[in-house]
């Protein structure tokens, strides 16, 4: 079960109250992952993101090579390993675009709190504070990202 607890600290939720966070832990569902499972794939069409609750994942820039043996034969290039409280796969909240990298499971039992995107849009027509607030802090996100990205080019 997602509880307010376990969302309070994500990044993209600060600012919500308790109720609000509440709202969001109500549209949430939990799955559970082994080392080397694949949770999101490069290229492939995005209606979820995720929150890492518990374990650990990667992101990994494949050049296409989806399937776990073409990952594993093509050496893919491992950008960022992710923990417990941070989010990914959040550009599926903005739109429905293909995914930008691949993301596999590196330790077992790792769980994930799943929120869909038209569950999202709908939680924000209902209350607008909350869409408001969470495309802030999503766009903020998003340009430390890019900016981090940019300068580390240099």
């Amino acid at each position: 079960m997602v509880t307010v607890d376990s969302l309070k600290h994500v990044d993209i939720l600060i600012g919500l109250t308790d109720e609000q966070i509440a709202r969001v832990a109500a549209i949430c569902h939990t799955e559970t992952y082994s080392a080397q499972d694949i949770i999101v794939r490069e290229r492939e069409p995005s209606d979820e993101v995720y929150v890492i609750h518990k374990g650990s994942v990667e992101v990994i820039l494949s050049g296409g090579q989806v399937t776990a043996e073409a990952l594993a034969a093509a050496g893919p290039e491992s950008i960022i390993s992710m923990g417990q409280g941070q989010i990914l796969g959040e550009m599926a909240l903005i739109d429905s675009g293909p995914r930008s990298a691949t993301v596999r499971c590196t330790t077992d039992g790792s769980e994930l709190y799943v929120m869909r995107r038209a569950d999202f849009v709908q939680l924000c027509e209902q209350d607008t504070d909350i869409g408001y607030k969470v495309m802030r802090n999503l766009a903020a996100d998003l340009a430390f990202k890019l900016r981090h990205r940019n300068l580390s080019w240099k």
